[in-house]
C-alpha cells in the first residue's frame, strides 16, 4: 500500500493594500496569469465595528467569472438586475455564477465586531462564460462541519475528504473547475491532516500562524502547494485559513475590470455590449 505523499509549500505570497468600489479598504491577492487557476482573485474586507464610512460597491458589471463572498463578522447587501435582494451575515455566503452578464451592488455593514468578509474570483471556462447567470445565498447551518481535538473544518463548496470515514461536501457543488472552499480553525497545538490531490491547492491564513506540511505560514499570507495526496496542518496562536481545492481549465485568460474572457476581442465585445445597455441579454 502506498504512504499518502505530503504536499509541499512551492510559492508563498502576501497581500496587498488596495481600495475598490466606492473606496473600500481591501487586502488583495490576485493572478490571472493562470498560476492559480481556475481561481483569480482574494479579497479580504475588513472594518472596525461603527464603522460609518466602509463605502460600497455601487452596481457595476461582471461577465465571465463566478464570486464567492463569505461573511464572519457583519454582512453585505446584495441587489441585481435580475430582482434579488438578500443580506448576509456572521457565517453565510452568497454566490454568483456571471455566465454572460450580471449588474449588481453590495453594500457592506458591520456588527458589534465590525466586518470581516472575503471575495473570491473563480474563472468560467470559456464553454460557460455567456452561460445563464445564476445568484445563490448559504446559510451557516447548510454548511457541514467537522471537528476534532481543537481542530474545525467547514465545507462551503465542494468535497474534502479527512480520512475514509469523514468527508464533507459543501453546498455550493456548482463551483467553476471543481472548485473546493473550506474554512479551517486550528487551535494552538492542534492539527489536522487532508487528504486532497486536486491540481491546485492554496491555503490563505487569516488569523495568527499555522504550519503546512513544515512550511510556518503567518498572517496575510496564502501558500500555493506542489503535487500529493495528504496536506498536514498544524496551528499556533488559534490559527484560521481558507482552503481553496480546484482543476485548471488551462486556457488563456484576458482580464479587464470586472470581465474576465479568453481573449481581447472578448473583453472589447463585453465592454460594447455593457455600453449599448446589451450586456445581460441572451445572445442573438
Amino acid at each position: 500500500m502506498n504512504r499518502p505523499a505530503p504536499r509541499q509549500v512551492i510559492q508563498r505570497r502576501s497581500a496587498n493594500p488596495s481600495r475598490d468600489g466606492d473606496g473600500v479598504a481591501i487586502q488583495r491577492l490576485h493572478d490571472f496569469s493562470g498560476a492559480i487557476d481556475p481561481f483569480l482573485m482574494l479579497d479580504e474586507l475588513v472594518a472596525a465595528p461603527g464603522d460609518n464610512a466602509i463605502g460600497g460597491f455601487p452596481p457595476h458589471p461582471h461577465r465571465g467569472i463566478q464570486t464567492l463572498t463569505y461573511v464572519l463578522h457583519g454582512g453585505l447587501r446584495h441587489e441585481d438586475h435580475l430582482g434579488h435582494h438578500s443580506s448576509i451575515r456572521a457565517g453565510a455566503a452568497q454566490w454568483m455564477h456571471t455566465g454572460r452578464g450580471i449588474i449588481h451592488g453590495e453594500t457592506p455593514f458591520t456588527d458589534e465586531q465590525g466586518l470581516h468578509a472575503f471575495q473570491i474570483w473563480v474563472n468560467l471556462a470559456s464553454s460557460d462564460k455567456l452561460s445563464e447567470p445564476i445568484y445563490r445565498d448559504v446559510q451557516p447551518d447548510e454548511m457541514p462541519r467537522h471537528r476534532d481535538q481543537g481542530a474545525e473544518l467547514t465545507a462551503l463548496g465542494g468535497n474534502w475528504v479527512i480520512d475514509p470515514e469523514t468527508r464533507l461536501e459543501g453546498p455550493l457543488d456548482a463551483l467553476a473547475g471543481q472548485g473546493a472552499m473550506a474554512e479551517l480553525t486550528l487551535e494552538t497545538g492542534s492539527s489536522l491532516t487532508l487528504a486532497n490531490s486536486a491540481t491546485t491547492l492554496l491555503a490563505l491564513v487569516f488569523q495568527g500562524s499555522l504550519t503546512a506540511s513544515g512550511t510556518l505560514l503567518p498572517k496575510g499570507e496564502m501558500a500555493i502547494f506542489g503535487p500529493g495526496d495528504s496536506l498536514e496542518l498544524s496551528g499556533q496562536d488559534d490559527a484560521r485559513a481558507l482552503l481553496l481545492a480546484g482543476e485548471p481549465h488551462g486556457e488563456p485568460i484576458a482580464h479587464y475590470g470586472p470581465f474576465v474572457m479568453n481573449h481581447q476581442h472578448e473583453l472589447e465585445q463585453a465592454m460594447r455590449e455593457y455600453r449599448d445597455g446589451i450586456l445581460t441579454l441572451p445572445p442573438a
